[in-house]
């Protein structure tokens, strides 16, 4: 296979582009895709202070150092889940990768919060997967806006996406569609959030970091095991190898023709007060970060 763009040997086949690429023009393309993700979507500028959630992955990982090259003023946050055999050696590969492309980054230790992920699995009956989750946007939007970020990026590609717009089309979770997409504003104490990554798929990010010989973490999270994502991308992969495009085909006609009347559904529901623990936006009176605080506090 020749390479699309400049017809030297190929050494990436991409079926979704009727695509093959060489390693210079494979990274122009990634290059220009983020770059359209971010100037089609008005994501953030060259003047704006940019968070990166870097968990040590190769998405978070690839974000990074393309945002670095393009010039953007990036700083990392890695929040540490503190999980045995998992958290340090993750936490490692974060600090090394920022000290080698001279990246600022900041850590967050779940342990120091009294959050430590095993101590949460052990005391909620909820999946861990969702608490995971929402303790780590907490501390990402929080640390964002305590310290001047105007954005927070993070890592999510199209894969993600998919599956996320898959999953909350199955449940028609009416809140979750209608925030579904690329950009969310900063509005209601939360900060403004985009996913440049969102036009590349998950192979792509990881051939990428190859390219690059960037080492990310390959282990997955011991509790994410049955995790109903996983089942969903297997699922959305035997679609896209049948019909090559169909993802982002999926995903870009629902942010046009779907999304807008979720949002009104969503806008006429959502009725957001201030924590009274910690001030954070929520639908109760008491944030879900503070009430895991609270039952661990209780069963200590």
């Amino acid at each position: 296979m020749k390479c699309t763009r400049c017809k030297s040997k190929a050494i990436v086949a991409l079926p979704s582009h009727n695509a093959g690429f060489c390693k210079q023009c494979f990274l122009k393309y990634f290059e220009n895709q983020v770059q359209k993700a971010i100037k089609s979507k008005a994501m953030f500028t060259q003047d704006d202070k940019i968070l990166i959630a870097i968990s040590g992955g190769k998405d978070s990982l690839a974000l990074a150092l393309q945002l670095k090259s393009l010039g953007y003023n990036i700083t990392g946050l890695h929040v540490d889940l503190d999980i045995p055999n998992s958290s340090e050696h993750v936490r490692e590969i974060v600090k090394k990768f920022c000290q080698t492309f001279s990246i600022p980054l900041f850590i967050i230790s779940l342990k120091k919060e009294n959050l430590s992920i095993p101590k949460v699995k052990q005391t909620l009956s909820r999946p861990i997967c969702s608490a995971c989750g929402q303790i780590k946007r907490y501390y990402f939007n929080r640390f964002a806006l305590e310290h001047g970020f105007q954005v927070l990026a993070t890592g999510h590609n199209l894969d993600d996406e998919v599956a996320r717009l898959f999953a909350n089309t199955l449940r028609w979770d009416e809140t979750y569609l209608g925030s579904q997409g690329p950009v969310l504003k900063e509005e209601n104490g939360f900060a403004k959030k985009v996913k440049p990554l969102y036009r590349l798929t998950e192979f792509e990010t990881a051939v990428f970091c190859f390219l690059h010989n960037i080492n990310y973490s390959t282990k997955p999270c011991p509790y994410s095991k049955g995790a109903s994502f996983t089942f969903y991308k297997k699922l959305l992969d035997d679609l896209e190898y049948h019909q090559p495009g169909r993802k982002f085909n999926f995903y870009e006609t629902f942010l046009k023709k779907g999304k807008r009347g979720f949002q009104l559904l969503r806008k006429s529901k959502l009725t957001l007060n201030s924590c009274q623990k910690c001030n954070y936006p929520t639908t109760e009176t008491i944030c879900g970060v503070c009430r895991i605080k609270k039952i661990i506090s209780s069963n200590n």
